[in-house]
């Protein structure tokens, strides 16, 4: 078995998206040849086109809810839009990209003896009850809201991961990812930092839902891809679940006044009502991450990740892109 370090054919589904890019970056400055394979649903080429050229990098176009046959030796299972306005767009499909696309490259994974990493989500806690959430707990998910299609898609996702590994013996890692933000992130996808930082830009009114007092922790894009390759190096007894993130909560209020400081707006706090299953509170608790991921825990804090993602959204809103 090669190590780590060596350099590896590695596939990112979703690789043109928000992290996959950063992914990516990553595992081309490791060495490793990678096949980027997106859709472009969310995901742009802008994102990648830095890497276009580059003698290890390469991108196609493919949907993950097709099959896909292809020799590669790790595969990061990333494809599937990940905001609500974007998996809410099309529900059904949302679904068919968790599930079958689990089961597509579960498949190839199982046909090429390849280890397999499923980015799954902190929404498989619903709108928890048990506050910080740790790996145990079952959650408390909605199956028929709006926001089911993404929630028990990832949920479904999850219980093919551990299915391929109990029944095929399958190399497998599963992690649970809870807010992450930073550059790259689309302008138009309804995350909430997102949100924030272009109204504060343009001067508008900022929206805020409910009362304010619904907290989140935010997790930089860096800190993230760190732990992922971080797990994806982890030996094969460990597959996980693991939850990566930043345990620092944050309330809506708090972090719509420290975007309105470092961007200097006078964008006005504006109050809509709570989407339906919002949930009320989001804090990982990450102990299993600091113990099995060589004392991983992130680095980056809220206000100087805002001030890079902001420097982004400036360029971008003042230079569209063109691709």
């Amino acid at each position: 078995m090669r190590q780590y370090n060596a350099s590896k054919r590695i596939l990112v589904t979703g690789g043109a998206g928000f992290l996959g890019s950063h992914l990516c970056d990553r595992l081309i400055e490791q060495g490793h040849d990678v096949l980027c394979v997106d859709n472009f649903f969310t995901g742009t080429k802008r994102n990648v086109e830095h890497l276009l050229d580059h003698p290890r990098f390469e991108l196609m176009r493919h949907d993950v809810t097709f099959p896909l046959y292809v020799e590669v030796d790790e595969i990061f299972n990333l494809a599937c839009p990940a905001s609500p306005v974007h998996y809410q767009h099309d529900p059904v499909q949302t679904t068919k990209t968790s599930v079958h696309g689990a089961i597509n490259m579960l498949g190839l994974a199982k046909r090429v003896r390849a280890k397999i990493l499923q980015a799954s989500t902190s929404e498989v806690y619903g709108d928890p009850e048990v506050h910080p959430q740790y790996e145990a707990y079952w959650g408390r998910v909605n199956p028929i809201g709006i926001r089911s299609c993404y929630d028990e898609g990832k949920r479904c996702a999850e219980t093919l991961f551990f299915d391929y590994h109990r029944q095929h013996q399958l190399r497998i890692k599963v992690v649970r990812i809870f807010n992450t933000y930073g550059p790259r992130m689309h302008a138009n996808d309804g995350r909430v930092v997102s949100n924030f930082i272009v109204q504060a830009l343009k001067g508008e009114d900022i929206t805020i839902y409910g009362d304010g007092n619904q907290t989140r922790s935010f997790c930089y894009a860096d800190d993230l891809i760190e732990a992922m390759l971080r797990m994806m190096a982890t030996g094969d007894e460990f597959p996980g679940p693991v939850n990566i993130g930043n345990p620092g909560e944050f309330s809506m209020l708090e972090l719509a006044n420290k975007v309105i400081a470092l961007t200097g707006s006078k964008s006005k706090l504006v109050r809509l009502p709570l989407p339906s299953d919002d949930p009320k509170q989001r804090r990982p608790d990450i102990t299993i991450a600091q113990k099995e991921l060589g004392g991983w825990t992130p680095q980056t804090q809220l206000d100087e990740g805002l001030k890079k993602t902001i420097a982004y959204f400036d360029k971008i809103l003042t230079e569209p892109a063109t691709v």
